[in-house]
C-alpha cells in the first residue's frame, strides 16, 4: 500500500514533544465516524481452532519459505471486504510487524516486515516504537485492505492518536484499535459486577484526554465470558476507532469478528503469525 500521509511518518529521533505535536496532527487528520465503502454487515469471522495462520493448501502450493508476503487466489466474492489483523512482537531489538488480510473469513495473503527499534516502550508513544515495521508490513500486501484490526489503541489515547490511528490516517484506511488495557478515559457507567459476554460499556475522555471531558472515544467489550464470572472471568477488550470508523461501529465490527475467543480473529491471527514469524528472524 502506498502512504496517502507520508508526513506522518513515525520519526523515533523527535523529541518526546515533537512526538506528541505529530500525534495531535494526526488526530486532527483522523475521521472518528463511519466513512468506507463496505457493507458492515458482511464483516464476519468463522472460528478455527488454529487461527488459520497457514494458508489454504491445494495441489499447486509453492509456498517460499523465504518470502515476505504469502498469497492466496481468493475464491470468495470479489465484493467481500478484506480485513486485515495486525500484531507485533519482538526478537532482540526488531519490531517484527505481523499483517494477516482475510475475506469472509478465509486468509488470503499475510505478509511481515521486522524493523530495529529506535525508542524504548513509552505509554502513548508505541507508533514511534512499533509504526515503521507495521508500515513495511502493509507495504509488502498486494491485496488492497479494507478494514484493519490493529492490536492497540485508537482514540483511547492521551492525544487521540493512537497506533490505529496513526496508521489508519497514514494510509487511510478504516482501522480499529483492540487492546487489552485501558489506556485512558473512564468507563461512563462502570458495571457493578463482571459484564456479560457480548456486554459493552462506552470509554469516556477525562482530563487526560484531548477530547472534550465526557467525549465517548471507544467501548469496553467483553468478547468472551465463562459461565460463573464470579469463580472464572474473561477481562473485556477496550476497542477504539482508529481512523474512517465511528466508536459505535468499531465495537459492533470487533464483536461480529469474534469467532469464540477472546481476541478478533483478524488480530488472533496476526498474533499467531507474529509469533511465527520470530522463528526465522535473525536478530
Amino acid at each position: 500500500m502506498r502512504l496517502a500521509h507520508p508526513e506522518f511518518a513515525p520519526d523515533a529521533s523527535l523529541s518526546r514533544e515533537e512526538m506528541e505535536e505529530l500525534q495531535h496532527e494526526v488526530a486532527d487528520a483522523a475521521i472518528f465516524e463511519d466513512a468506507f465503502e463496505f457493507d458492515p454487515e458482511s464483516v464476519r469471522a468463522e472460528p478455527t481452532d488454529d487461527a488459520q495462520t497457514h494458508l489454504p493448501t491445494g495441489e499447486d502450493e509453492n509456498e517460499g519459505e523465504d518470502d515476505d508476503s504469502d498469497v492466496a487466489v481468493p475464491t470468495e466474492s470479489p465484493e467481500s471486504p478484506v480485513v486485515v489483523g495486525v500484531d507485533q512482537a519482538f526478537v532482540g531489538d526488531l519490531a517484527v510487524s505481523a499483517v494477516v488480510a482475510s475475506r469472509d473469513g478465509e486468509v488470503i495473503e499475510r505478509a511481515h516486515a521486522a524493523v530495529e527499534t529506535e525508542i524504548p516502550y513509552i505509554p502513548g508513544l508505541l507508533s514511534f516504537r512499533e509504526g515503521t515495521a507495521i508500515l513495511r508490513a502493509f507495504e509488502e500486501l498486494t491485496v488492497e485492505p479494507d478494514l484493519a484490526i490493529v492490536d492497540g489503541s485508537g482514540r483511547i489515547h492521551f492525544r487521540e492518536a493512537g497506533i490505529a490511528t496513526h496508521i489508519g490516517v497514514m494510509l487511510d484506511l478504516p482501522a480499529i484499535g483492540v487492546a487489552k488495557n485501558l489506556l485512558c478515559g473512564d468507563l461512563r457507567d462502570p458495571p457493578e459486577g463482571h459484564m456479560a459476554e457480548g456486554e459493552r460499556v462506552p470509554v469516556v475522555s477525562n482530563s487526560r484526554v484531548s477530547a472534550p471531558d465526557g467525549t465517548v472515544i471507544g467501548y469496553a467489550l467483553q468478547s468472551r465470558q465463562y459461565p460463573n464470572p464470579d469463580k472464572r472471568h474473561v477481562n473485556p477488550l477496550y476497542v477504539s476507532p482508529g481512523h474512517r470508523v465511528s466508536a459505535e461501529t468499531a465495537a459492533e465490527l470487533v464483536w461480529q469478528l469474534c469467532a469464540g475467543y477472546k481476541l478478533p480473529e483478524p488480530t488472533r491471527r496476526a498474533d499467531a503469525y507474529a509469533d511465527e514469524v520470530t522463528e526465522t528472524v535473525d536478530t
